[in-house]
């Protein structure tokens, strides 16, 4: 079946159905999807990843919504899913984002573009440096402090880079403590970019509690984004576990 209407309420999803030559498809898609930035400004906002505009959303008259079991709530799935066809994708693994961006290829017809993509990004998998496992906290948030569990995307990109997780023990996105990471003395502690805007002032705030970790400010996109961004994700970090190990 040829889609001619589609829409996503996953950014990262959204970028990669441009890049596999779908933009003047895509008719659809939520205000936190940014990339690329120049082409999704001319695509429809129909509202959040939680909150879509349900009736905005259908009377763009879609023929194929793009959802993420994560990001997006069931219930609003199943609202949408009596109009329309609805694809859930779930994705905890850089295996399965490489499996989902095949089986979007094939629902979409680009066959041929998916299959190069998830060509390049095996090759950068394939060049991670090996280096010595560094214990690894990584933050999304604060106030309270939330970390990730081990049955996460975030979690995998880690494990592939030889972060190990400290919080492995626990799953999905799990609240704790200054007092439980100082426990912990994790090595290396990782501020997201995103979803929590991390600064410098934070760096000073955990050297408080883990003055002997090296505390770092990262780019979200390179650990939670799947998809396309998964190409100059794995470049940077390949780039950067490098450097890393230098210090």
């Amino acid at each position: 079946m040829s889609y001619k209407r589609i829409i996503s309420l996953v950014p990262s999803l959204t970028e990669l159905l441009i890049d596999l030559g779908l933009k003047d498809q895509l008719i659809g898609r939520t205000k936190f999807c940014i990339h690329p930035e120049q082409r999704v400004q001319l695509i429809t906002s129909v509202g959040g990843t939680k909150n879509p505009h349900i009736q905005k959303i259908l009377s763009l008259n879609p023929d194929l919504i793009i959802t993420n079991k994560e990001e997006n709530r069931k219930e609003d799935v199943q609202e949408l899913a009596k109009h329309t066809e609805v694809i859930v994708t779930e994705i905890d693994t850089i295996d399965e984002a490489i499996e989902w961006i095949l089986k979007l290829g094939t629902k979409v017809g680009k066959i041929t573009e998916s299959e190069g993509m998830v060509s390049e990004i095996i090759k950068l998998s394939a060049n991670i440096p090996t280096l010595n496992p560094i214990q690894t906290a990584y933050f999304i948030w604060k106030d309270p402090w939330m970390t990730v569990g081990n049955d996460t995307y975030i979690h995998d990109v880690m494990s592939r880079y030889g972060l190990v997780n400290v919080f492995s023990n626990q799953s999905r996105y799990p609240v704790t403590t200054l007092g439980e990471l100082s426990s912990l003395s994790p090595d290396l502690v990782l501020l997201s970019s995103e979803p929590y805007p991390f600064k410098e002032k934070h760096i000073y705030e955990l050297k408080e509690v883990c003055p002997d970790s090296n505390i770092e400010l990262v780019n979200e996109e390179w650990f939670s984004w799947y998809g396309s961004r998964m190409v100059p994700a794995f470049e940077a970090l390949n780039s950067w576990r490098t450097q890393l190990s230098l210090k």
